[in-house]
């Protein structure tokens, strides 16, 4: 019997709707929801939930592509600021969020193969023909994929501390070797759904750092751990895709950091990592090392992971800035050293606000 069923897991969709209603409904920007049908290469029929935002701009799109374990709605704080000159877009991944449930491959390589091609499917339904691309944790390692597989279609590829990149033994501390051990064995959320009803109870108390970040739009916490709650109370065939890319402690088994170096040479890519995070800073540099003409990384103070919740202004100044060194670019014509001069005023504006939100 499918998870989504049975009283041990008491999945419902009407309280999901629900709670992203209630999150969308403190937003200022007029926006649709809506699905959007997809087939993959393999025949199977899927559909992706999306949010959009400004369709009417005539300036370059934004895609927000959400971590692990999340859905659109986690862009909360960032939807307002974003669509203010331009048009955006989050979509939940398949077997993510309200997005449709496939089996996927039983392979990492096979399953990463998969969400990136719905996200092509995706992007063919919607008539996009090129745009920013951002990407949170997991979200970044996919963003990642998409861009080496479709290079034409990404104009800046913005990465919020990826996941994915190391190939590195080295982790912070024990209980994140411990963690990361666990999620390369077992099903990531099978606790929470095990829980049943307490599940949401039991965000609150593990993810209240989490929910805590959207307080100053959400006086009710309920509202938050609702939506993460049931966005993993369901059948979780992109958690088992998700476990199929994970190696020993939380590496890719297929690490980015192998594969960065065949990006579009061209392509300007930003890279943020919160000073506090867990992930592999280290990676920054590395990455950095090879194409330092046209990769930036900046480490938030401040900010752990979550980047666009914890330090929210000063992520919406950089994805703005950078979406406008896009349009700027292009109303130049490209010009020789185009991304040169696009890099050093977004690093510029961003560096002048940092110092004054700091």
């Amino acid at each position: 019997m499918s998870p989504n069923t049975t009283e041990e897991f008491p999945y419902s969709e009407e309280k999901l709707v629900k709670a992203e209603m209630k999150m969308l409904s403190t937003l200022k920007t007029p926006h649709k929801t809506f699905y959007v049908p997809i087939k993959l290469p393999s025949g199977s029929n899927e559909k992706v939930w999306t949010i959009s935002f400004n369709t009417e701009s005539k300036n370059t799109p934004i895609v927000l592509i959400h971590g692990f374990a999340a859905g659109s709605c986690f862009w909360l704080l960032n939807f307002d600021a974003l669509a203010k000159n331009r048009p955006v877009y989050a979509l939940d991944i398949i077997g993510f969020g309200r997005s449709s449930r496939p089996e996927f491959e039983e392979n990492g390589i096979g399953a990463e193969k998969q969400i990136v091609d719905s996200i092509e499917e995706w992007r063919k339904e919607m008539n996009l023909e090129k745009f920013v691309l951002v990407g949170h944790s997991m979200g970044g390692y996919i963003c990642t994929a998409y861009t080496l597989d479709y290079p034409d279609r990404v104009e800046h590829l913005v990465l919020c501390d990826p996941w994915g990149f190391s190939d590195r033994k080295a982790y912070p501390n024990i209980q994140i070797k411990a963690l990361c051990y666990l999620y390369s064995k077992i099903s990531p959320l099978e606790f929470l759904r095990m829980l049943g009803k307490l599940g949401p109870w039991w965000i609150r108390q593990t993810c209240d750092d989490i929910v805590d970040n959207y307080s100053s739009v959400l006086e009710d916490r309920t509202i938050m751990s609702n939506y993460i709650y049931h966005c993993n109370a369901q059948n979780p065939t992109g958690e088992r895709a998700f476990t199929t890319m994970v190696k020993k402690i939380g590496r890719a088994r297929n690490p980015m950091i192998r594969r960065v170096n065949k990006l579009r040479e061209d392509l300007p890519v930003t890279i943020l990592y919160g000073k506090n995070t867990w992930m592999d800073k280290e990676m920054g540099k590395r990455i950095q090392d090879m194409r330092p003409n046209t990769i930036d990384v900046r480490y938030i103070d401040n900010a752990g992971h979550h980047i666009y919740s914890e330090r929210a202004e000063l992520f919406n100044e950089i994805v703005n800035n950078v979406s406008d060194s896009v349009d700027q670019k292009k109303n130049k014509g490209n010009v020789p050293n185009g991304i040169a001069n696009g890099m050093k005023s977004v690093n510029e504006n961003v560096d002048n606000l940092s110092e004054t939100l700091n």
